[in-house]
């Protein structure tokens, strides 16, 4: 199962995503792709650390994201990876201007083929205007573009708005 969470910033995505994660019978793995580059982003890592159980497997990966899957890869289980707005932030961001595109090829092409359910979290970022910087507008377009990849082999897509899922592609719960 395949199951793509988006939402705007403060929408309640991640803890949509974290309560379908905890009622699930089977062990979750929870992929972090934050960097805390900052004083205000390590305050934001601790408050989401605060909220997961403590017996979740956390794992912090920025950039291999596809790789890690692969690598933890097995039956009866959940991962959960929050979020892929940072993941694809962190990929822009590299000096390999074809790292983001062969990250975003890679992950698309392995998650049909994962053992795992897998719940994805993204912020929907194409609901406001066009960004003015260069990296911005290339951020959106690049996200967008992941979004609809994504939604297209996704099981399930839900889209949060002040707390509500709203069921995209699916079945409901």
């Amino acid at each position: 199962m395949l199951h793509l969470i988006l939402g705007g910033a403060r929408s309640g995505k991640s803890q949509h995503a974290e309560s379908i994660a905890q009622a699930q019978a089977h062990p979750v793995t929870y992929i972090a792709t934050a960097q805390a580059l900052d004083e205000e982003m390590q305050r934001r890592v601790q408050h989401h650390q605060q909220q997961r159980p403590s017996e979740w497997r956390v794992i912090e990966e920025p950039i291999a994201l596809a790789q890690q899957l692969e690598l933890i890869d097995q039956p009866q289980q959940l991962i959960l990876v929050d979020c892929l707005t940072l993941w694809l932030s962190n990929l822009l961001l590299l000096d390999n201007p074809d790292g983001q595109l062969i990250e975003c090829d890679n992950l698309l092409q392995l998650l049909p083929k994962l053992y795992s359910d897998i719940i994805l979290v993204s912020n929907e970022t194409g609901l406001g205007i066009v960004p003015m910087g260069e990296i911005t507008r290339r951020f959106v377009d690049e996200s967008g573009r992941l979004h609809q990849r994504l939604g297209k082999i996704a099981d399930k897509v839900e889209f949060c708005v002040a707390g509500f899922p709203m069921l995209l592609k699916g079945e409901k719960s």
